[in-house]
């Protein structure tokens, strides 16, 4: 499971543990990975969990050749928008090796809730599926703590652009390069966890989904 952010966003207020990424063990052959939490609160537990409709695992004679991936999308909410389409989904998920695409069932593009604002992430992988969630409207997100270095080179590596506002941080995106972000980081991260049925423990999950995101989603979108 990838590692949370440190960084806080404005809006955050309960309190997470200093990695970036956390695992909660549900239903299902995999743990659940949340990906790039922009808080540091950590929520333990169903009771705090956001609600959210939980893809079961399809039966793999259920599967057509082409595995039939399914994309579900939800309305974003108020002042949030969705970075990618189904149609960018599904473009990007064929570009994938097919030995990678073949655990994949679904993608679901999330809403955000009052309670997911508390514990903000931008993806979540559940046995099977992906759950991709929505990002401001305003392609902004704000900080009350100073960036990682290693966030920042993430980041920046998918054109965020850093700018401090005064003990504030702002993390600005466009159009492109948060979809570019979505879709090269964030989607291929989480497919990598689905990939992963060797390790185990939160390090070594995440070390792989992090090789996986690199190798599968940065540089094969840059073409190396």
């Amino acid at each position: 499971m990838r590692k949370m952010k440190q960084s806080s966003p404005i809006r955050t207020r309960s309190s997470l543990p200093s990695s970036r990424r956390v695992s909660v063990r549900r239903r299902g052959d995999l743990p659940a990975s949340a990906h790039q939490h922009r808080g540091n609160g950590l929520a333990i537990g169903r009771a705090f969990d956001a609600p959210e409709v939980w893809h079961e695992p399809s039966d793999e004679h259920q599967k057509s050749p082409s595995g039939s991936l399914r994309v579900v999308i939800e309305v974003p909410g108020k002042n949030y928008i969705h970075p990618v389409t189904a149609e960018d989904v599904h473009e990007r998920v064929l570009q994938l090796p097919e030995v990678y695409r073949q655990r994949l069932d679904v993608v679901q593009l999330s809403r955000m809730t009052r309670k997911r604002r508390l514990f903000p992430c931008y993806g979540l992988q559940w046995g099977t599926a992906v759950y991709l969630y929505p990002i401001e409207e305003s392609l902004e997100e704000l900080y009350v703590q100073t960036p990682r270095p290693a966030q920042r080179i993430e980041t920046e590596m998918f054109g965020g652009r850093w700018v401090q506002d005064g003990n504030l941080w702002r993390l600005i995106w466009t159009t492109d390069t948060i979809r570019d972000f979505y879709l090269n980081n964030v989607l291929i991260h989480e497919i990598g966890h689905i990939n992963d049925s060797r390790n185990t423990s939160f390090r070594k999950r995440e070390r792989f989904a992090d090789w996986f995101a690199v190798e599968y989603g940065y540089r094969a979108s840059r073409g190396r």
